[in-house]
């Protein structure tokens, strides 16, 4: 249909410019040239500031006067503009039909300069299809055919974008970059405007958010200085991305609600509608124009001596074929332009309940990681002093109100470690190991440690391990100890007088690939058919009364759930009420036959006289202060206090400790910055970090600064000074002896 209109058009063309006598290259006055230009740098001027209504009206005017002065090279340059215009307004057909009758007059005359603007639009539309080399191809024949500075700095402009597409980032930087002091006669501002947006998803794309982040600023501000709308609506878009990934909320909420006002305007959707049933009404009248035209030509023809009668019947018959496809292009396009409403509407909604997820995730986890902080801080103070209460030899009923104590604290930082464990899963924060470890070593690790709590139910357990299962697997066995700790621990739990078995069977093995089935199984009190549906959700125990004899947060077999999400698996269940449960699942592992098995050892906690070391604590909250002060004395450790970071950096540059406390969320100073101001004049004393923040998100960051170890508040005693004897005394030791 679209070669028939061309050729259509293109035999009309020349009959019409037969009958009309045009001249090709005829000399305009030097007024009337002017009074074009005029037309086409104000249509310019509001393109620019995305102002497409007047635009067009203007091209229009522009193209008014080309007719009326038969100057085939000024229609050219009228029909390329509209052109380009129609693909801002993704009027991608309306587009191609312009820049086809461009061409048709290009195929009658020599216009280099026309000819450059044609690929150029071709370009255009091969990069809105995505087809980036192809678009590349038709912006080089572009810059063979013309020197004209304004078309140049166009076709820098949109093969920066297509190289950009491609990644090569470095060649898109070096046009950017030119365009940024270019000298364009008509479009430098906005020129800038463009080449600073480009800048600015180059950054995006390689991490480099604050770079991103000053070039979109610079694109807002020649934007709103220039009126350039489109490029104002880029630019906060921009800014509201790299903003959020920055954490700076604030700014970025500023972006996005200047966004929404401007987008949600009423004046921004009437001018679009404008500008619809502008274009509409331009192509509509050009239609019509161009049938009374024909009618006129044809009536001419009828006329005429010269004229045969079968010129004039083939001419009615095309006349017929331009005004059906005339009122057929009008149709499709009217019915295009509701469906576009309708699918922009679709998208703003589930963009808006897209964006609705997503906050409310990141609402909650921001939530959990604000209150497990702030409980650590608390709960490091309740177990501290029941540490050094029960060190001061209380009486024996004192002894059971510390030991309830105790346990209670002991079940809050479990409870929070559960929480922080479900919120990293939700989050994706976690990441798999691929390490070396030996299986049935890690079974009997997280037995081993259960014991106690089996004596107490009076529970057997039985580990039935296959011993075909290959010794050294690799995977993660940190979060497989977890899978195995919260299903022995559950139950053992709700097993009384019973056995739990814990049983490993290998199904097969394959070169270097092994899959083994794990079984936990209890004698416990069951979970009925009804329970099971829900058993893995969030804080699910089965009933309110298990809960309350039995206690527990409910979030064990949810993370074990999550954890075996990540290895692939899918844990299952059997059940029977009041006879024992039976968890179930199957992982696959690679394997290393050829390593001789490691002599199994145990590394007994060493014992270090402490006595003599002088630390220094930093700490700003007065009873963390306290406890750790009085830990250290339980060792005969001597301390000074640092309340903040700046104490901390003037004590240490003007005494000399053994080593340093130093806790890292502190106002004013962070512990990390302190850190690396003691380093920068004291490479050599040990440091350690101990802090309430998540272990997991902090370490990396921690070690960067300068520090020697972690250490997570609340601890264990036992682990606190073995730190200090690691990474204290030890070195103290070893640099005396040399």
């Amino acid at each position: 249909m679209k070669r028939l209109l061309r050729h259509t058009i293109a035999l009309i063309f020349l009959v019409s410019c037969f009958s009309a006598g045009w001249g090709l290259h005829a000399q305009l006055p030097l007024q009337e040239e002017r009074e074009f230009d005029v037309y086409i740098n104000q249509a310019r001027v509001y393109w620019n500031r995305d102002d497409l209504e007047l635009a067009l009206e203007e091209l229009d005017k522009a193209a008014e006067w080309a007719e009326e002065q038969q100057s085939e090279k000024d229609l050219i340059d009228c029909y390329h503009y509209f052109a380009l215009i129609y693909l801002d307004m993704d009027k991608e057909e309306t587009a191609q039909f312009n820049n086809g009758r461009a061409a048709l007059m290009l195929e009658e005359i020599e216009y280099p300069y026309g000819t450059a603007v044609h690929y150029y639009i071709n370009a255009k539309i091969l990069y809105t299809e995505g087809n980036f080399f192809q678009a590349i191809f038709q912006l080089n024949e572009a810059r063979q055919r013309t020197n004209d500075r304004n078309l140049l700095n166009r076709i820098t402009l949109l093969e920066a974008d297509n190289l950009r597409s491609i990644d090569k980032y470095e060649q898109a930087e070096t046009n950017y970059n030119s365009l940024l002091v270019n000298t364009d006669p008509y479009e430098r501002e906005f020129l800038r405007a463009r080449a600073y947006l480009g800048l600015a998803r180059l950054d995006l794309v390689q991490e480099l958010l604050p770079e991103g982040i000053e070039n979109a600023q610079y694109a807002l501000d020649i934007a709103e200085s220039n009126g350039f709308t489109t490029e104002y609506i880029l630019a906060n878009e921009l800014l509201a991305n790299m903003f959020e990934q920055t954490r700076q909320f604030d700014q970025a909420l500023a972006s996005t609600r200047h966004l929404m006002h401007f987008k949600d305007s009423v004046r921004g959707l009437a001018r679009e509608k404008a500008q619809l049933e502008t274009a509409d009404r331009i192509q509509t009248e050009y239609m019509s124009k161009e049938i009374q035209r024909q009618d006129e030509e044809i009536q001419e023809l009828s006329e005429s001596a010269n004229r045969s009668e079968l010129t004039a019947i083939l001419s009615s018959a095309f006349l017929i074929i331009i005004s059906l496809l005339a009122v057929s292009l009008y149709r499709n396009n009217q019915i295009k332009l509701k469906t576009n409403d309708l699918l922009h509407t679709k998208n703003r909604e589930l963009h808006a309940a897209r964006d609705a997820a997503v906050q409310a995730m990141e609402a909650k986890t921001n939530f959990l990681s604000t209150v497990s902080h702030e409980l650590r801080t608390p709960l490091y103070a309740v177990t501290g002093l029941t540490h050094l209460l029960l060190e001061e030899n209380p009486s024996k009923e004192q002894q059971e109100h510390l030991k309830a104590l105790k346990f209670s604290g002991d079940y809050l930082l479990n409870f929070i470690n559960d929480i922080l464990q479900i919120n990293k899963i939700d989050a994706d924060k976690l990441e798999m190991l691929e390490i070396e470890f030996n299986l049935k070593k890690i079974l009997t690790e997280v037995m081993n440690s259960l014991q106690q709590t089996a004596k107490e139910s009076k529970t057997e357990m039985i580990l039935d391990f296959d011993p075909e299962i290959p010794s050294h697997l690799m995977s993660d066995p940190v979060k497989l100890s977890q899978v195995f700790m919260n299903l022995m621990g559950n139950a053992l739990k709700f097993t009384k007088n019973g056995e739990v078995l814990v049983l490993a069977r290998l199904v097969r093995k394959e070169d270097d690939r092994a899959r083994v089935y794990f079984e936990v199984r209890d004698t416990g009190i069951g979970i009925s058919e009804e329970k099971q549906k829900t058993i893995f959700d969030s804080f699910e125990q089965g009933s309110i009364q298990i809960n309350r004899e039995y206690g527990g947060t409910g979030l064990g077999l949810t993370i074990v759930k999550s954890l075996l999400g990540l290895f692939g698996s899918t844990i299952q269940l059997e059940s029977t009420l009041g006879q024992g449960s039976s968890f179930f699942f199957e992982l696959d592992f690679k394997c290393k036959d050829d390593l001789i098995d490691e002599v199994p050892f145990e590394v007994t906690p060493k014992e270090y006289d402490f006595k003599g070391l002088h630390l220094l604590i930093v700490e700003d909250n007065k009873i963390n202060q306290v406890i750790t002060r009085k830990m250290l004395a339980k060792k005969e450790i001597s301390s000074d206090i640092a309340n903040n970071g700046t104490e901390a950096i003037q004590l240490a540059s003007s005494n000399s400790y053994d080593g340093i406390l130093m806790d890292i969320h502190m106002p004013g100073i962070s512990g990390v910055e302190a850190t690396q101001e003691i380093r920068k004049f004291d490479p050599e004393t040990p440091i350690i970090a101990l802090t309430a923040i998540s272990l997991d998100d902090s370490l990396e960051a921690f070690y960067a600064a300068g520090c020697n170890d972690v250490v997570t508040k609340p601890f264990k005693p036992e682990v606190f000074y073995q730190k200090i004897g690691e990474n204290i005394l030890e070195p103290k030791l070893r640099k005396t002896l040399s």
